[in-house]
């Protein structure tokens, strides 16, 4: 065992350490499955890191080399029976038995390069230099962020990241037409167009629909500014929206049934993409008033509030997969940013739904928290009528 520390002290001291993971837990039951080490830069400092693996979570701590050894000494004679050392030069391999006697095993090495001493993965920032950020007010003018838009830059990040990973799975036409339905100020509008065209250097028009004037105005002055071409506002209502093939169909935050409206507009249109951060889901609240609720959850105003937002949004994507959409609903930004995070993704599937399946699912959520209306399947069956 004390040859092993000396191989883990030498690649250290001479910059041949890779990693090293702890395995094979002395006790079956244990809660602590593996540990891997490798090394981090933290404020120009070299640490060691360990990812403490547990059965239901992973934890996280860092040393200095010297620390790092009085760890793995611990952790060695207490936890584990299996350590492999990786090197440049070679895996030095230690395993020790029930009765505590230790081996050593040297291999050729298993990596060619160290790993990366970033202490997290470094972030991709797809938008990073674009124009409108100035225009926006995230950035000033000498392109410094400016501190009390960083969550909005950070919202706008993760944005893109999300979009990026579905259009990479969904097939769409050459010419790419999206429309963002309750655009606001269009930071995530902008964000999206300029990454599109400009990073991804795709043929796309987007267009945002927004009620407020002022609002409209205001965003063409901006895209005029950044010589956004293929990008446009418009003033009115999302419902009264008709022109346009819609092939992605964008709304964030479109309040209430205004996201309702959005998801019919984009299943009329039969768009390739449906993506929703829906807000207030105030009308399945409404609906239900006076009603008496058996379920102690919604006995409380918070809980039952929350409970009807799931109803909502659970119908809401099961009407999307009686017309033929795949859907998925995920966290789109962290609760400290907002409350209103969920976002709800619909894309276009081959394979036909099982729409009898889908109904009595629908009825069922309706009939045990005494829905009569979803706004949603209600144009939706007026569209079939």
């Amino acid at each position: 065992m004390q040859q092993f520390f000396q191989e883990m002290e030498k690649s250290l001291k001479e910059d041949l350490f890779v990693k090293l993971t702890l395995s094979k837990p002395i006790r079956k039951s244990a809660d602590l499955a593996n540990v891997y080490l490798r090394e981090v830069e933290i404020k120009n400092e070299k640490l060691i890191s360990f990812t403490y693996r547990y059965k239901t979570n992973d934890q996280v701590k860092n040393y200095t080399a010297k620390e790092a050894i009085q760890e793995l000494e611990k952790l060695l004679q207490d936890a584990f029976r299996i350590a492999t050392l990786f090197t440049l030069e070679k895996d030095v391999a230690l395993r020790i038995n029930k009765k505590g006697k230790a081996t050593i095993t040297n291999t050729p090495p298993t990596f060619s390069n160290k790993l990366p001493e970033h202490h997290d993965k470094q972030k991709v920032k797809r938008a990073e230099e674009s124009e409108f950020l100035v225009h926006l007010g995230i950035k000033d003018k000498q392109g410094k962020l400016i501190p009390k838009m960083a969550d909005k830059f950070k919202q706008i990040n993760k944005y893109l990241e999300i979009i990026d990973g579905l259009i990479k799975s969904t097939d769409l036409p050459k010419q790419v037409n999206i429309v963002d339905m309750g655009s606001g100020k269009g930071y995530l509008t902008f964000a999206l167009y300029d990454y599109l065209h400009n990073t991804k250097n795709l043929d796309v028009k987007v267009t945002g629909i927004e009620l407020r004037e002022e609002l409209v105005n205001y965003c063409n002055d901006v895209a005029n500014k950044c010589g956004y071409e293929n990008l446009s506002f418009v003033s009115e209502r999302i419902e009264n929206y008709e022109k346009d093939q819609i092939d992605i169909l964008i709304a964030l935050h479109a309040c209430d049934t205004a996201t309702d409206d959005a998801i019919y507009k984009g299943l009329v249109s039969k768009s390739s993409l449906i993506i929703c951060a829906p807000c207030c889901h105030k009308q399945v609240r409404q609906s239900v008033k006076g009603t008496t609720q058996e379920n102690p959850i919604l006995k409380f105003g918070i809980f039952k509030e929350r409970q009807f937002e799931m109803v909502t949004d659970t119908i809401r994507a099961l009407l999307l997969e009686k017309n033929q959409y795949n859907t998925k609903v995920f966290e789109f930004i962290s609760n400290e940013h907002t409350r209103k995070n969920v976002m709800l993704v619909g894309s276009k599937a081959s394979k036909s739904p099982n729409v009898e399946a889908i109904n009595a699912k629908i009825e069922g959520l309706k009939q045990e928290f005494g829905v009569e209306e979803h706004y949603l399947e209600t144009i939706l069956e007026k569209k079939e009528e």
